[in-house]
């Protein structure tokens, strides 16, 4: 894309056209169900309505080949016009990147279905958090998804240390700001991998290199598909004498925003 198609792309955008194609940039991945509740969420009379005006800038955007459509069914996503899903398509990678000044080119490849479904648990939370603070239940001071929310430390012996939360937040509710590193579990990991994690959760905060910035280390919490899932984990962290118990929480997808609100603490 040159500088004069860019510069007549851009003119045919609405600011909401912009957004939309930032929120992917973010999230790279999205659904239109998604994408309705971030951004058509007032001014429609039902959530229909809403959903058929989210699905017609959609398509309009994807006739102006800046989003693509993932190419077949996602698991645990609902069917019809609000399940279809969308990430960036060259162009539209192109448009974001040069608005926000970003010099280094995303490589560019079509998303497995394995991939769409892990990063739309992900989007999901995210989601759910921007409801919220619609909603005036919490305020979302800080949300860094990858890799912005990756991290990197010192190991025992100075070896770099690579650290990979699936996001970075921090809220507040009441009177309280509370620190989260955020893992969306869809039970495709062993249960010796989540420990391994965890394990690297651990040593980050014994280096202290995130306590020397921000002062506290946030608390970390796998949110999975399933009561059975989040109960299994919570067991082989509790089992584990290596690790801090008060540092992790376990969570269901329909109770993330519970524990959140809760600082926490059981809902």
């Amino acid at each position: 894309m040159n500088a004069r198609e860019l510069r007549q792309l851009q003119s045919r955008l609405a600011e909401r056209d912009r957004a939309i194609l930032a929120a992917l940039y973010e999230y790279r991945i999205l659904s239109t169900d998604q994408i309705r509740r971030l951004f058509f969420a007032t001014g429609h009379t039902t959530a229909t309505a809403a959903l058929r005006a989210t699905t017609r800038v959609m398509s309009r955007l994807e006739s102006l080949r800046l989003i693509i459509k993932v190419k077949g069914r996602v698991g645990g996503v609902q069917r019809g016009s609000a399940g279809l899903i969308y990430y960036l398509a060259s162009g539209g990678e192109t448009l974001v990147r040069t608005e926000r000044g970003l010099t280094k080119r995303r490589r560019f490849v079509e998303p497995t279905l394995t991939f769409a479904a892990h990063t739309l648990a992900v989007a999901e939370l995210a989601v759910q958090l921007h409801e919220a603070q619609e909603e005036q239940h919490t305020e979302v001071i800080a949300l860094e998804t990858e890799p912005t929310c990756w991290r990197t430390f010192a190991g025992p012996h100075g070896a770099t240390v690579h650290l990979r939360p699936d996001l970075f937040l921090r809220t507040v509710s009441g009177d309280f700001e509370d620190s989260w590193f955020v893992e969306a579990d869809r039970a495709t990991e062993s249960l010796k991998a989540i420990l391994r994690k965890a394990s690297i959760y651990q040593r980050y905060a014994a280096s202290g290199t995130h306590q020397a910035e921000h002062g506290v280390f946030p608390a970390i919490v796998w949110v999975t598909s399933s009561i059975e899932r989040r109960d299994a984990i919570a067991r082989v962290v509790a089992a584990d004498s290596r690790l801090s118990p008060e540092l992790f929480r376990t969570t269901t997808s329909e109770d993330f925003m519970a524990l959140i609100l809760a600082g926490g603490a059981p809902p």
